[in-house]
């Protein structure tokens, strides 16, 4: 097995494009769940409309690629208040239940023929972040460290994304740090003591809501951006599901947790992978016990094995405080 060739696909993965965009929606499930006790399991349509705010703009109507952007943030706004205001009086659990199949219903709206005039349906949107790359500065040429290097293009979008993973890290650690942030806590831990505070526990919630949705959709976008291309099966609901091993990993209610999780999940995922495939390459695995065809899944349940022995012996995650998981079940 060639193990640097392994190490070095596990630290591109690491910082590369699926860790920047999972890093914002674990930011904005942290906001939402850690912070806030928000049981959100539709992130993934919150990741929807931030990709298809910008596909839409550019590749059906011919408009800016920032028009886009704010398209986007205005779409992730409107379905947080959709979700938010028939559910945020009631128990958590409702909010999961809505959420989850919101997000659900966006993404057959999306694939739906009757959109195809829009969305073009199951084919999707291709060819629109030109107006992105078109404004690269970067000469090209390679930019890394030593093998783990990328393209002109690819280090922009790498330079920009993780630039907006940290904007996104401030913004929540300035807000986390505020008043505002200390009675989102206490609503997490008690909304009903919170509430005979005099705070209006139903407006902290939105607000929580759209801030982290917002965040969700701008890890939309920047996917959509990286790869050119919006096809709605992407947003399924297993992509909620990674956000979360993301968030739980680097420690919920932490502020470097989402980020690390992020780059830990990816690293992982590509570590495993690189390494059972050498190792069937090698003939240490046999192929009448695992073949090529079923690496992905097994890295996958070598991921889920990991975060079952990280809830066992570490359940507050990599940089969490077990007090911070005592939530309110009420």
């Amino acid at each position: 097995m060639d193990w640097e060739v392994i190490l070095t696909n596990a630290i591109r993965a690491a910082v590369g494009r699926e860790a920047l965009v999972f890093a914002l929606l674990a930011i904005g499930l942290n906001l939402h769940f850690g912070y806030t006790g928000l049981l959100n399991f539709g992130q993934a349509g919150f990741m929807l409309l931030g990709a298809y705010g910008v596909a839409t703009i550019v590749a059906t109507f011919g408009g800016s690629l920032w028009l886009g952007l704010f398209l986007s943030i205005l779409l992730a706004v409107v379905f947080a208040l959709f979700l938010g205001i028939p559910t945020l009086r009631l128990r958590a659990d409702y909010l999961a239940i809505v959420t989850i199949a919101a997000a659900e219903i966006l993404r057959f709206i999306a694939r739906s023929p009757s959109m195809s005039g829009i969305t073009r349906g199951s084919f999707g949107l291709q060819a629109f972040a030109d107006e992105f790359y078109a404004i690269n500065p970067l000469p090209a040429g390679s930019y890394g460290i030593g093998r783990v290097s990328f393209g002109a293009n690819d280090a922009w979008l790498l330079l920009v994304g993780w630039g907006v993973v940290a904007a996104a890290f401030v913004v929540t650690s300035l807000l986390v740090r505020s008043p505002w942030g200390r009675v989102i806590k206490s609503i997490r831990e008690d909304e009903d003591a919170a509430r005979s505070l005099g705070k209006n526990v139903y407006a902290y919630k939105m607000q929580s809501l759209v801030l982290g949705g917002v965040i969700g959709a701008l890890g939309g976008w920047l996917n959509a951006v990286s790869i050119q291309s919006v096809q709605p099966d992407s947003f399924s609901t297993p992509i909620t599901f990674f956000a979360y091993v993301a968030l739980i990993a680097g420690g919920t209610a932490t502020l470097l947790g989402p980020i690390a999780g992020s780059m830990i999940f990816w690293a992982i995922l590509s570590l495993t992978e690189g390494i059972l495939r050498g190792a069937i390459g090698a003939g240490f695995i046999p192929t009448t016990i695992m073949d090529g065809n079923q690496v992905g899944q097994v890295r996958f349940m070598l991921v889920g094995l990991s975060l079952m022995l990280l809830m066992i012996f570490r359940p507050q995650g990599v940089f969490g405080d077990k007090r911070e998981l005592l939530l309110d079940a009420r």
